[in-house]
């Protein structure tokens, strides 16, 4: 059996987000046992499983990120919605638009220090969404 809905994030500053909750709350009940896929509609932001418990990781990846793909760069040509856009672009890319979580017990089964990020790689990126695939 598979059940498809598409859930809705608030807007989200630039930076690294934990989400988990928010996508949990917005799942419903889930099979005993199963698939969670979650594919970002979106070409300026990402997806990625992380650190829970420290916000520091989620600063650190902001920071680097702004290191290897910085705003500004001369060598951008793709500047039409802004300085921040083409680097979204790279980082959205590199990161990924897409997680496969196991369900097990009705429950997504993260280990105990991980937790589910939105990549927000633009300066106003607005809501976002995700559509949500569960296959029992």
């Amino acid at each position: 059996m598979m059940i498809q809905k598409e859930i809705r994030l608030k807007n989200y500053r630039k930076g690294f987000h934990l989400i988990t909750n928010e996508i949990i709350q917005q799942l419903g009940e889930l099979p005993k046992a199963g698939l969670l896929h979650l594919h970002l509609k979106h070409t300026s932001a990402g997806l990625t499983i992380n650190e829970n418990a420290d916000p520091s990781v989620r600063i650190d990846f902001e920071s680097f990120m702004n290191k290897i793909i910085p705003e500004n760069d001369p060598a951008f040509t793709h500047l039409s919605e802004g300085m921040d856009d083409m680097p979204a672009h790279i980082k959205s890319s590199l990161f990924g638009v897409e997680l496969t979580i196991p369900i097990t017990n009705s429950m997504i089964n993260l280990g105990t220090w991980q937790g589910i990020y939105l990549c927000e790689f633009r300066n106003y990126g607005g809501e976002r969404s995700i559509v949500a695939t569960i296959s029992s």
